[in-house]
């Protein structure tokens, strides 16, 4: 258990203190925001689709550590994903986090995001790790 709490810090550090796509995409063709009151994370995360995939995703805002470097694995993760794969994805994230909509899917088959797993013993945190999620979902499913 200690060697995946050290991956989970070492992974989280390195994506709050180099968040990757971490700007505004100057022609998006979707946002939206997200924010939580209790701890007063914002951000506004940024869509282009091409031909129903997802071209490019990206965010900016201001969090703690897990609601950035959830952001940032995220956009990375979505890069490339049509937008049904991009649905899917999101949806497992928040079922392993939360295990909404029946059982909750196996970590393993997240990838890298399986790292987020562990947030769920601390529910205060599961809205930080969520709230990119909520806000890219939004924007992936408004209509243009």
């Amino acid at each position: 258990m200690a060697d995946l709490r050290d991956l989970y810090q070492e992974e989280v550090l390195d994506h709050c203190k180099r968040p990757r796509n971490f700007r505004p995409i100057e022609q998006a063709d979707r946002q939206a925001d997200g924010y939580n009151p209790l701890c007063g994370d914002k951000l506004t995360v940024y869509l282009r689709i091409e031909n129903g995939r997802v071209k490019d995703a990206a965010f900016l805002g201001t969090g703690c550590a897990i609601s950035i470097a959830s952001a940032s694995m995220m956009t990375g993760n979505l890069i490339g994903k049509t937008m049904e794969e991009a649905n899917s994805v999101i949806r497992s994230f928040k079922m392993m986090l939360t295990g909404d909509s029946g059982s909750p899917p196996d970590p393993g088959s997240l990838g890298n995001l399986a790292i987020f797993f562990s947030v769920k013993e601390y529910p205060v945190r599961v809205k930080c790790a969520l709230l990119a999620w909520d806000a890219m979902h939004a924007a992936l499913n408004e209509h243009p």
